[in-house]
C-alpha cells in the first residue's frame, strides 16, 4: 500500500512541477507540453486506487499506472523529435500562427490561440546552460518512474 501511494505522489509531482515552472520562472508551455501531463494524472489516480484494492488487483493497477507513465514518455519522445527538427508536430496547435500580409490587427488577434503561447519546436530550458529541454527531462523522469513502478509491481507478485 505504501509503495502505491509513493507512486501516486511521484506521478502527481511531474505535472505539478511543470505547472510550477509556468508560474516561476515563467516558462510557457506548448500543446505537446500540456499533453505530456495527462498520463501522469491517470497514473496517479490508478496508483492511488491500487492502495485501496485487494492485493491481487493492486499489481494490475500499478502496472496500468506504469503504462500511463510510459505514455507520457512516448509523448516526450515525440516532443523531443519535434524540438530537434526530426519530424513535424502532428498537432495543429503546435504551429506558430501565420502572419498574413495586408491583414488587419483584428485578423491577427483572431488567429492567435490564447494557450499554448509558443510553438512546440521551440525547446524550453529550465536550467540555463544545461542542454536538456523540459521535454527531455520529462522523458528521463518518465523512464525512471516507469522502471520504479514496474519494479514495485513485480515485488507484489
Amino acid at each position: 500500500m505504501m509503495s502505491s501511494l509513493m507512486v501516486a505522489g511521484l506521478a502527481a509531482a511531474a505535472p505539478l512541477i511543470a505547472l510550477g515552472t509556468e508560474r516561476w520562472p515563467g516558462l510557457a508551455p506548448c500543446a505537446l507540453c500540456l499533453w505530456q501531463r495527462w498520463p501522469y494524472w491517470v497514473a496517479a489516480g490508478l496508483a492511488a486506487a491500487a492502495a485501496l484494492l485487494p492485493e491481487r488487483w493492486r499489481v494490475w493497477a500499478l502496472r496500468a499506472a506504469g503504462l500511463a507513465v510510459l505514455a507520457s514518455g512516448a509523448i516526450a519522445v515525440l516532443h523531443v523529435g519535434v524540438e530537434q527538427g526530426w519530424w513535424p508536430s502532428p498537432l495543429p496547435a503546435c504551429l506558430a500562427p501565420p502572419v498574413v500580409a495586408g491583414g488587419s490587427v483584428d485578423d491577427l488577434l483572431r488567429s492567435l490561440n490564447p494557450v499554448p503561447s509558443k510553438p512546440c519546436d521551440e525547446p524550453a530550458y529550465l536550467i540555463p546552460g544545461l542542454p536538456l529541454s523540459m521535454a527531455m527531462m520529462n522523458l528521463i523522469y518518465a523512464a525512471g518512474l516507469a522502471a520504479f513502478v514496474f519494479r514495485q509491481a513485480r515485488r507484489r507478485v
